[in-house]
């Protein structure tokens, strides 16, 4: 909950998929004041079809205290250039990523902080029930953690970003106030560049079994067992170790899978690399 009352948010992209999932979580709230901005025809016509106004770009994020921009990695730059002058001194500019922070390509203007919030996600391991279990992305039903960043802020404005942090991607369990360069460690580099990439090799470690005969189904069943079991493992929620055969073949699918030296991915030059790769496009 926003302890401070009448907390002005210009919502840019409000119409988008993170737009209509934050905006659904806070447009009631009696603490904000909530406006939503959006020019594509089909977010718009969402907007409106939830009951929400449309408010043009400058008239929204003149008296915000908050301009969190709901968009893809790739117009941060562009859109931050207009949208940061017209931001008032001691408000916040909010991005749902790190990578255009990181990638230093925002347009900052002075007297505005910056704060970065990103979603950890339900956690694999979890209490939820029913529909809640199938809300894999968070925000809806399932309880999650998140992260946050805030530049040029004080004491007293991270509480009341963390505030608002919590009420965007409800409901919250913890929230972890780490630095850009930290979250950036933690996506791309940890989550997607290798994370994220490793399961797609997972699926085609199933989808080869199934090309060499393997019956889908029974190939399905078998990997997300065996997904679930080693992770439960490694992560220590098992109680069990590997056993020594396993032990012996981990070993030897590294040798053969991975490179020798694929922890470079997280030096500070590759990082940055991982972040402008992705605001490029």
């Amino acid at each position: 909950m926003v302890k401070r009352n009448d907390v002005s948010v210009a919502l840019v992209g409000a119409g988008g998929k993170m737009g209509q999932r934050i905006v659904r979580n806070i447009r009631n709230l009696p603490e904000l004041k909530v406006r939503c901005v959006e020019n594509g025809e089909s977010g718009i016509a969402r907007l409106q079809a939830e009951g929400l106004e449309v408010t043009d770009l400058s008239t929204a994020v003149a008296d915000a205290d908050y301009v969190v921009l709901a968009l893809p990695d790739t117009a941060l730059a562009k859109v931050s250039e207009q949208v940061a002058p017209l931001m008032k001194v001691g408000s916040t500019l909010v991005t749902l990523d790190p990578a255009a922070a990181h990638a230093g390509v925002l347009f900052r203007t002075e007297g505005v902080a910056l704060g970065v919030a990103h979603p950890c996600h339900p956690p694999l391991w979890n209490d939820e029930e029913g529909d809640a279990r199938r809300d894999f992305f968070g925000g809806v039903l399932a309880k999650q953690h998140a992260v946050i960043a805030l530049e040029d802020g004080s004491p007293d404005s991270f509480d009341e970003f963390e505030s608002l942090v919590r009420a965007m991607y409800a409901p919250i369990m913890r929230v972890h106030r780490i630095t850009v360069e930290q979250m950036a460690i933690l996506e791309p580099a940890m989550a997607e560049t290798v994370t994220a990439m490793l399961c797609t090799v997972i699926k085609e470690a199933m989808d080869e079994a199934i090309a060499r005969g393997v019956p889908a189904e029974a190939a399905k069943d078998f990997m997300m067992g065996h997904v679930n079991i080693p992770l439960a493992i490694v992560f220590g929620e098992a109680g069990n170790p590997f056993s020594d055969g396993a032990k012996r073949i981990i070993e030897y699918g590294r040798e053969r899978v991975l490179q020798p030296d694929w922890k470079k991915v997280f030096e500070p030059e590759s990082v940055l690399d991982q972040v402008k790769t992705i605001v490029r496009g």
